[in-house]
């Protein structure tokens, strides 16, 4: 196989007073192409290369324009309203045809337009709100031309409403949003035979919604010196993904997503620098590997501690961690399929008890 590809990008801010009102105007372009080269061939064992199976020129396009604009309506209220248009080709030359020819080009055209409005509580504090399209397309060992001109996967789009606020106070700080995402079309990589490659498939309308929050809070002060302090972090993840009545598996449960994840870290950090403490890592809940619901993947929960020395002021800085200090056993990720059972080779272990460390230098 051999790939060429190439690409570019142009980005301009404008920034003035329109009125009494100041606006910000970002607009850019992006440009990524390339070609492959693409050959086949019959393992017939002991490295050795057997007969020609497929062979085919693949060139891929993705053009895209965007703009948004930031209009200060108030001095902390800024109106957002902005869009992307995409241009994306697929083209395939099929130069194996004995199995037929499986030439074929896609071209798709999405434009994903968006609206919000942001609050500067103040410097240190946020609220937001959007509406927003969004839009992906398949690549290329998605595509599979069975005719030319043809192609079974269409490109995924959707909607996505958001609320959140972020800031930060001496000892606290926070990120919170809740979004929800309607999908069409949206494109799922199922695992049809093990260790063969994920097959790209649509479902029909699917949801996404949930909630991602992050806090910071100094729960003790003054320990061993008049700046230090004990820093209680979490970071919680609700994912509720499932689709939305669908012909075959009506309104399941997607695979492959816990519904929750939580990490909490209690560190100590001293002002020159020193910081040390234990963090948990934990999946409170099963979920599922496959769109029928049939194949779950149990809860963990581990225990990891780090140490380390990191002056902002740089110079030498390092750490050391130790993680899954329990040398709990657990599966980590999961590839997923359309129905799933017992012996399907999804699974892929977590590691066991290990340790970590590193050093950096800067001036």
């Amino acid at each position: 196989m051999a790939a060429e590809d190439y690409g570019g990008f142009a980005r301009a801010t404008d920034e003035r007073t329109i009125g009494d009102f100041q606006n910000r105007l970002i607009v850019g372009a992006n440009l990524y192409n390339g070609t492959i080269d693409y050959k086949e061939y019959e393992n017939v064992g002991s490295a050795t290369k057997g007969a020609l199976l497929f062979s085919s020129i693949d060139k891929s396009e993705n053009q895209s324009a965007y703009f948004e604009n930031s209009l200060y309506v108030l001095p902390s209220v800024a109106l957002v309203v902005g869009g992307q248009f995409l241009h994306a080709v697929r083209d395939r030359r099929d130069r194996f045809l004995t199995d037929g020819d499986q030439s074929g080009r896609r071209t798709y055209n999405l434009f994903s337009p968006k609206v919000g409005v942001v609050w500067d509580v103040d410097a240190a504090w946020q609220v937001f709100g959007n509406v927003s399209r969004n839009a992906e397309v398949p690549t290329f060992d998605t595509n599979s031309f069975a005719a030319p001109s043809s192609s079974s996967v269409n490109a995924q789009t959707g909607t996505t409403y958001e609320i959140g606020t972020r800031g930060r106070r001496p000892d606290f700080t926070w990120d919170v949003a809740l979004y929800r995402t309607e999908l069409k079309n949206e494109l799922q990589c199922l695992t049809t035979a093990p260790w063969a490659p994920c097959t790209v498939v649509n479902a029909d309308r699917t949801v996404h919604q949930g909630i991602e929050a992050g806090f910071g809070m100094a729960v003790v002060k003054g320990v061993a010196a008049l700046d230090d302090r004990v820093w209680f972090k979490l970071a919680y993840t609700y994912s509720d993904f499932f689709f939305d009545g669908d012909l075959r598996f009506g309104n399941n449960r997607l695979p492959g997503v816990p519904p929750h994840t939580i990490r909490a870290e209690l560190l100590y950090k001293h002002p020159s620098g020193f910081y040390a403490g234990p963090n948990v890592e934990w999946m409170p809940k099963a979920f599922f590997a496959d769109n029928a619901n049939t194949l779950s993947v149990d809860p963990y929960a581990l225990l990891n501690f780090r140490i380390g020395f990191d002056k902002e002021s740089g110079g030498w800085s390092g750490y050391l961690e130790g993680r899954n200090l329990l040398d709990k056993r657990y599966i980590s990720a999961t590839m997923i399929a359309g129905v799933a059972n017992v012996t399907s080779a999804l699974f892929s272990p977590g590691y066991g008890r290990a340790v970590y460390g590193g050093m950096r230098y800067t001036w």
